[in-house]
C-alpha cells in the first residue's frame, strides 16, 4: 500500500497543527537577520549565488535547474507526486522524496544501491514543525532553535504522538530530522505540506557529492537536479546526534559542526553519554 494513501487521513492534522504559509519570497537574508541563538558558532558557508551558474551547459538531460524562487513550486509538485530531485543543502547535495510516499523512498534507496535497513533522516521546514513527527518534550526551552537551522541532525524519538508513517525505518522508534541552514529546500519543505526523506545524493559508500556533476551517473533517476553551485561546507555532512534521552547527549557522527554543536549542547547543561563497554 502507498504509504501516501495511508498518510491522507492524518493531512488535515498536519495541515491544523502546522500552518502551511504562502510560499515566502527567497530572500537570502544575511546571518545578522536571521534569529540564531548560540548558533554564533555556524557560519554561512553556503550563498546561492545563482547568478554565476549556466546550468544549459550541463543540462543533457532536460533535468537541471536552478535552486531558485521561480523554480520552487514545480520541486513541490514533483515531490507531491512522489518523485525524487536532487537538491543542495548547507552540507551536501542530497536526494529528497515525500517520506511518506513508499513507491518515493523505495526510489531512493534503489537509486542508491542502499540497503533497506539503513534508515533516512527526514526534513523539515521550520523547527516548530519537529514536535509534529518526534519528542521533543523532554529537551530544554530554547535547545532546538539554538541548533537548528544548521548543519545538525538530530537523533528524536517518534512516539505514539507522531504523524510520521511507521512505515519510513520500519522498526525503529527514532527519526533523525534536519532543518537545513538553505533557503531552497525549506521553501519547498514547507510546500510539500509533509516530511522530507533526505539523504546524500551519491551511490552508497561513495564519495559524498559538493556538487552536481558529483553524482552526474545519477542525474537520469531524478525528475530535477537543482544546482546550487559547488558547496564549500566540505565532504563530511551534518553533525549527528542523538537527543533521545533526557539531559544527555551523545554524537553518531563528528560531520561538520561537531565542536560548535557540543558547545550548544554543553551550554544547555546536557551531559555526552557514555556507554558502558
Amino acid at each position: 500500500m502507498n504509504i501516501s494513501t495511508r498518510f491522507g487521513a492524518k493531512l488535515p492534522l498536519l495541515s491544523n497543527l502546522v500552518p502551511i504559509r504562502e510560499v515566502p519570497k527567497l530572500g537570502f537574508l544575511p546571518f545578522s537577520h536571521r534569529k540564531r541563538g548560540f548558533r554564533s558558532g555556524f557560519s554561512k558557508k553556503m550563498a546561492l549565488n545563482v547568478e554565476k551558474y549556466d546550468v544549459g551547459v550541463e543540462n543533457k538531460l532536460g533535468l537541471i535547474r536552478s535552486a531558485t524562487e521561480s523554480n520552487a513550486d514545480e520541486a513541490i509538485e514533483a515531490l507531491k507526486a512522489g518523485k525524487v530531485i536532487a537538491v543542495p543543502t548547507d552540507t551536501l547535495y542530497g536526494f529528497a522524496c515525500d517520506a511518506c510516499s513508499s513507491e518515493a523512498v523505495n526510489r531512493i534507496y534503489d537509486i542508491k544501491g542502499r540497503k533497506h535497513t539503513s534508515p533516512l533522516a527526514i526534513c523539515v521546514g521550520d523547527v516548530s514543525d519537529i514536535e509534529h513527527f518526534a519528542v521533543t518534550d523532554h529537551l530544554p526551552h530554547g535547545l532546538l532553535d539554538s541548533l537548528l537551522p544548521g548543519p545538525v541532525t538530530i537523533v528524536l524519538g517518534r512516539g505514539e504522538s507522531s504523524i510520521l508513517e511507521k512505515s519510513l525505518n520500519p522498526g525503529l522508534d527514532s527519526i533523525g530530522v534536519r532543518v537545513p541552514d538553505s533557503d531552497f529546500i525549506r521553501i519547498i519543505a514547507r510546500g510539500s505540506r509533509s516530511a522530507l526523506a533526505l539523504t546524500s545524493a551519491n551511490l552508497s559508500g561513495q564519495p559524498s557529492s559538493v556538487s552536481i556533476k558529483d553524482f552526474e551517473n545519477l542525474w537520469e533517476h531524478c525528475a530535477y537536479v537543482y544546482e546550487g553551485g559547488v558547496l564549500p561546507a566540505g565532504r563530511a555532512g551534518s553533525t549527528v546526534v542523538d537527543l533521545t534521552k533526557p539531559g544527555k547527549y551523545r554524537i553518531l557522527r563528528p560531520g561538520s559542526a561537531k565542536e560548535e554543536t557540543v558547545a550548544i549542547l554543553e551550554n544547555y547543561s546536557l551531559l555526552e553519554e557514555v556507554l558502558s563497554g
